[in-house]
C-alpha cells in the first residue's frame, strides 16, 4: 500500500513496484488508508509523513498498536530528530525526497524479503528463559521477573539479535544494518543508542546489555 497525496508521485511508485503477482493500492488520505487496511492488511505500506487530514508519524504509532507489517517512510525532512522519531517510533525504514526509485525498490523488497523469513521462522518457535528474564519472540511477549514488559519493534529486533548471539558482540554498524537500512543508505547511530538505552531501561538490563566501547554491543551470558 501506498500513502501519498502527491498523485503524480504515487503513480509513478505504483509503476516501479508493480510487477507479476503483486496489488499495490494507493490512497492519499490517512482516513481511506485505515478503511482499506480493515479489508485486507498489506504486507508493507510506504507511508508519507505529510499527508492532508494527519501526521504520518501519528499514524505510524497508530498502527504499531495492532500491526506488524514493515513500514517505510516517505518524507521531505532530513531533520535527524525525524529521522531517530521514525525509526524510534516503529518505521523499518525511511526514504528522504528526493529519491531513487532503484533504492526504493530495493528498500521494498528487502522488507518483503525480511517479512517472508520472519514468517517462515515462527513455525519453528523461540522462546529464551534466563534468571529473571523470559521472551517469547514469536508471541511478542517479554516478562522480567514475570511482569510483561511492552517492547517497540525495533528494540524487539535489537533484543532477539542479542540473544540469539548471546555472548558475541555485535558491532554497531551491523546491528544498524539489520534493524534498519539493510545496508542500502546511512543512518545516525544516534538512533541505535536511543534504542540501546531503552531496552536497557524497561528490561532492567544494565548489566546485561553490555556496551564493547568502540564497537558494539552484547547480551552477557548467564554465567559470565
Amino acid at each position: 500500500m501506498i500513502v501519498e497525496d502527491d498523485i503524480t508521485l504515487a503513480a509513478g511508485l505504483t509503476r516501479a513496484l508493480k510487477s507479476s503477482g503483486r496489488t499495490i493500492k494507493s490512497c492519499g488520505r490517512i482516513a481511506e488508508a485505515r478503511r482499506l487496511i480493515q479489508q485486507k492488511k498489506p504486507d508493507l505500506i510506504i507511508l508519507d509523513v505529510n499527508l492532508p487530514d494527519g501526521s504520518g508519524f501519528d499514524f505510524l504509532t497508530e498502527l504499531r498498536t495492532k500491526d506488524n507489517f514493515p513500514i517505510i517512510l516517505l518524507t521531505a525532512n532530513d531533520m535527524e530528530a525525524d529521522i531517530v522519531a521514525g525509526l524510534e517510533g516503529g518505521a523499518d525504514d525511511y526514504i528522504t525526497k528526493p529519491f531513487s526509485l532503484a533504492v526504493l525498490r530495493a528498500r521494498v523488497h528487502a522488507q518483503l524479503r525480511r517479512k517472508e523469513e520472519n514468517e517462515k521462522s515462527k513455525d519453528q518457535g523461540f522462546v529464551w528463559k534466563s534468571g529473571r528474564y523470559r521472551f517469547d519472540f514469536d508471541q511478542m511477549e517479554y516478562y522480567v521477573d514475570d511482569k510483561l514488559v511492552e517492547l517497540s519493534k525495533n528494540e524487539q529486533k535489537l533484543l532477539r539479535i542479542l540473544i540469539e548471539n548471546e555472548g558475541i558482540t555485535m558491532r554497531r554498524e551491523n546491528l544498524i544494518d539489520r534493524i534498519w537500512t539493510n545496508g542500502a543508505e546511512y543512518v545516525d547511530e544516534n538512533a541505535l543508542s536511543v534504542t540501546i538505552k531503552r531496552l536497557r531501561d524497561k528490561l532492567q538490563a544494565l548489566q546485561m546489555i553490555r556496551t564493547v566501547y568502540g564497537i558494539g554491543y552484547l547480551w552477557v551470558k548467564e554465567d559470565e
